[in-house]
């Protein structure tokens, strides 16, 4: 029975790392790549905690076993992972709602991956459920960039109520910048 959670240990963390490994582009097929999405960036165990030490980053386990997350990035992270610099840019100088977004309360998702054995089963969907639940009442949107060549992620997160608000590319690829407005 899956439960979802929030990160509280260091073997959590190392769960993370583990699935986000096995799911990086450079660790797939390109079939696998085009079928089954994959992630870009990889953390170090330092970062990832980091990260959850500002918000904990929301889980599902099946026993002990991590296999699926949604990390939690904050503003406050903006220069630490050098990546993402690109996003953070164009984020904070768009206009949405009638605001620019960096004068708003929005955190990022900073990854989201299911194991390969639990996807389709609704895991995606339980994962945004729960971290809505701890997070709506400290934030107004949640933002994340998706790579335009993983159409897969990109109707996950609409079918979520996420809504691509600009594209835009950088030395690494093409991206769709989402955003959930939970207001």
């Amino acid at each position: 029975m899956i439960q979802y959670t929030q990160s509280r240990t260091k073997a959590d963390l190392e769960q993370i790392l583990h699935l986000q490994k096995i799911n990086a582009e450079a660790s797939i097929s390109a079939q696998e790549l085009k079928q089954e999405g994959f992630v870009t960036v990889s953390h170090t165990l330092e970062l990832l905690t980091e990260m959850n030490d500002l918000f904990p980053h929301t889980i599902a386990k099946d026993g002990d076993e991590v296999v699926a997350y949604v990390l939690t990035m904050l503003k406050a992270m903006e220069k630490r992972i050098p990546i993402l610099v690109p996003m953070f840019e164009q984020i904070n100088s768009t206009h949405y709602g009638g605001e620019v977004l960096k004068n708003e309360d929005y955190f990022l998702i900073g990854q989201v991956c299911v194991k390969k054995e639990y996807r389709g089963q609704g895991v995606f969907k339980g994962l945004y459920e729960k971290m809505r639940e701890y997070l709506s009442p400290h934030f107004k949107y949640v933002i994340t960039e998706i790579a335009t060549r993983n159409p897969r992620s990109i109707r996950a997160h609409e079918k979520m109520g996420f809504k691509v608000f600009k594209e835009f590319e950088d030395e690494t690829d093409h991206w769709a910048l989402v955003i959930w407005d939970w207001k």
